[in-house]
């Protein structure tokens, strides 16, 4: 059961509460190829990314919000570090929302600035506590980016947002190891009800990468917990937004577009599964009907196991068995995917 949280305004979209999971990915082009950042942007918002984030170093850098802003119609998170004025113009350039840490771009006057400008525009904040940059007083109190300093540390800088009468924030707490990141959120989500945005962070290149985030983040989801996600992959940002959408769909959330599943194949195989579901995914690609569909091995427990589907395929010799909710319906020969196609399109 999800746990329901505060809702928040991002943009155009709401966070929090029974709204749906929103899935989300970071630019990588560099901050000052405008032009870049924009064509990544646009790409993204075509792969289906509901939130994007990208980097505003200084207060200069903020022309990229713009221009993307410009370019988009989906919500933009700009991601400060240190410079407070940065975070400022950011917001001023049109970002739906602010991601900083209150307790690391100065004095409390700076702090003020930000929430005096974020309020003023209705925007939120995103409070990012990473374990490769924890506080000193905390790793030595804890010895090492635990769970529960990560913790800690990003109630820390949620007091100093309430402090200054605000909470329109999001918080993330992330770590590279998976064990600490679930436990972390876990603790997290017992001490506050503001919305999560969960992740595993420098989870590494696409293969390693996504085995952790699917442990970590759909670890989470099974929890109950997270509000929105981020599969981080040294990769191109279009492939974490299909993670994204695979790891909720695998944890049994309502994503649109159409799932495929196939058998792992034995010896009974009469057709080649691996290239059929690949070129099945492929040729869906844009699809929109939230439907299942199976390519097997076999028909002599292909229609059976794959009972729960909408629609598939089943081997034969050279021929297959199309099967419509786990009944026998004909035999296809010849183009085997393209009847298949044809019989999605009348579903």
């Amino acid at each position: 059961m999800r746990k329901l949280r505060k809702e928040v305004r991002v943009g155009s979209l709401t966070i929090g509460g029974n709204h749906p999971i929103a899935v989300q990915s970071m630019l990588n082009v560099p901050v000052r190829d405008i032009a870049g950042n924009v064509a990544q942007a646009k790409r993204l918002e075509a792969a289906g990314c509901q939130i994007i984030r990208v980097t505003v170093p200084t207060p200069q850098d903020a022309a990229v919000v713009t221009a993307i802003k410009e370019a988009v119609s989906i919500p933009l998170v700009a991601d400060i570090h240190f410079d407070y004025r940065a975070a400022i113009a950011a917001a001023q350039a049109g970002a739906d929302k602010i991601r900083i840490n209150p307790g690391n771009i100065g004095g409390d006057d700076r702090v003020a600035a930000v929430v005096k400008e974020c309020r003023q525009r209705g925007l939120p904040i995103r409070i990012g506590v990473n374990a490769g940059s924890l506080e000193k007083d905390l790793l030595e109190k804890y010895g090492s980016p635990t769970p529960e300093a990560l913790c800690e540390s990003a109630m820390r800088h949620v007091r100093i947002l309430e402090r200054h009468d605000f909470d329109d924030i999001v918080i993330s707490i992330k770590s590279s190891h998976v064990p600490t990141v679930i436990a972390a959120y876990r603790l997290l989500a017992e001490q506050c009800d503001y919305p999560l945005h969960i992740g595993v962070t420098e989870a590494g290149t696409y293969r390693m990468g996504l085995i952790k985030s699917a442990m970590g983040i759909g670890g989470l989801l099974l929890d109950g917990i997270g509000d929105t996600l981020r599969v981080s992959l040294t990769d191109e940002p279009e492939k974490e937004v299909q993670a994204g959408f695979d790891i909720l769909r695998a944890a049994g959330y309502s994503v649109p577009g159409p799932e495929v599943i196939s058998c792992p194949t034995c010896g009974r195989t009469n057709i080649k599964v691996a290239q059929i579901a690949q070129e099945v995914e492929q040729r869906l690609a844009g699809c929109k009907k939230p439907i299942k569909v199976a390519v097997m091995g076999c028909v002599v427990n292909g229609p059976g196991e794959a009972r729960e589907a909408d629609i598939g395929i089943a081997g034969g010799i050279d021929s297959a068995v199309l099967f419509i909710k786990g009944q026998q319906i004909r035999t296809l020969r010849g183009d085997i995917v393209g009847q298949l196609l044809e019989e999605i399109e009348k579903l």
